[in-house]
């Protein structure tokens, strides 16, 4: 049974009011974006029952919080699982009976055959008679989250969990989370400021600032609201979902069908028909109101723009293009628009210099 989370909570700190009104999704991932101090730990800490705002919290018809009807579950009591910045590993245990300990929160008889399916999804089995202090960054998050998904929490509630990690190591665990997401059936809070994060794991977006929510709903509508794109600056762009059309050896490239246009990347080694993901950096498309020609850029596609706003700099706008039932946005300056007479509903020739491509 899907399990919807809605959470109306209020809490004072000493330097903002945490504010929020929120029903999220019953599966996925929803992203808490923000940047430091804006309340997306809190909202994760409340939910987990280590903070005790005034409010609700609600997954299915279960209330683990009802500031009205005077109810409270306390953490232990939340059917949840919780990873911090830092994987909490037991040192003298190895990674085996790291796993175990987690089992001890489990009331069902199939505890047993969830771990062995969080170990096989998160890739593990081959460290579980280690020691965690010689595991890697991020082979301890894998241990830490097949830890919290052998308890088949209700949620899954990730704060951070790439923050401690050098750059190699991030690169290694986002694979394991991306499959991850696609294996889980329940939902997931996930805490970050980092955009490439968000754009290659969220379903749903929240953006908070000074405790409030800013924006939300699903990630390809909020990464196309202008507002979203100014308030993250130089890292704006959106989401785009395509299907793998066909893959080219000769020059090691991969073509994506996005609704009867394509667009080429790097060769990837998925098969033809599934499902992925484009980001594509605001900074990375041009725009011309006639056919480009003799260009070495390959991706193209015909478009219509539907809104013009500003951007964090007054030299710029952020420009969203409509192309079929998705959109993308361009940063280009005033100067461009005015000479180039855009304006809404105006057709547009869309010049994508660099894609990044996910699975979903």
């Amino acid at each position: 049974m899907k399990q919807n989370l809605a959470l109306k909570l209020q809490l004072d700190r000493k330097d903002f009011r945490l504010q929020v009104d929120l029903s999220l999704p019953a599966t996925g991932v929803t992203v808490l974006f923000g940047p430091s101090g804006s309340g997306k730990t809190t909202v994760l800490r409340c939910v987990a029952g280590l903070e005790r705002g005034r409010g609700r919290v609600l997954i299915g018809d279960e209330a683990w919080q009802d500031s009205d009807r005077g109810a409270w579950l306390p953490t232990w009591a939340r059917d949840l699982g919780y990873v911090f910045q830092e994987a909490s590993l037991f040192e003298h245990m190895d990674v085996q009976a790291n796993l175990r300990f987690g089992l001890q929160r489990t009331k069902t008889a199939s505890g047993q055959q969830a771990l062995d399916a969080a170990v096989e999804m998160l890739g593990i089995g081959h460290l579980l008679k280690r020691k965690p202090q010689s595991l890697s960054g991020g082979e301890r998050q894998r241990v830490a989250i097949a830890r919290a998904l052998a308890t088949q929490p209700r949620i899954l509630l990730l704060d951070e969990p790439l923050a401690s990690l050098d750059v190699v190591r991030r690169q290694e665990l986002l694979p394991w989370l991306e499959r991850m997401h696609l294996a889980l059936q329940i939902p997931v809070l996930y805490v970050t400021h980092s955009m490439e994060e968000l754009t290659r794991l969220a379903d749903h977006v929240v953006l908070m600032e000074g405790g409030q929510v800013r924006i939300e709903g699903p990630v390809s509508q909020v990464l196309s609201d202008p507002q979203f794109a100014a308030a993250v600056g130089g890292e704006a762009g959106t989401v785009l979902t395509g299907i793998i059309k066909s893959h080219d050896d000769a020059f090691h490239l991969t073509c994506v069908d996005l609704h009867g246009s394509e667009i080429w990347v790097r060769k990837r080694d998925a098969r033809i028909g599934t499902v992925v993901r484009l980001h594509i950096h605001a900074n990375d498309v041009s725009l011309a109101t006639s056919e480009p020609r003799d260009t070495s850029i390959q991706n193209i596609l015909r478009g219509v723009v539907d809104v013009i706003d500003d951007d964090s700099h007054p030299a710029s706008c952020l420009v969203r293009i409509r192309h079929a039932d998705q959109c993308l946005i361009a940063r280009v300056t005033r100067k461009a628009v005015a000479s180039l007479k855009l304006e809404a509903q105006v057709s547009v020739w869309v010049q994508i210099k660099s894609v990044a491509l996910s699975e979903r």
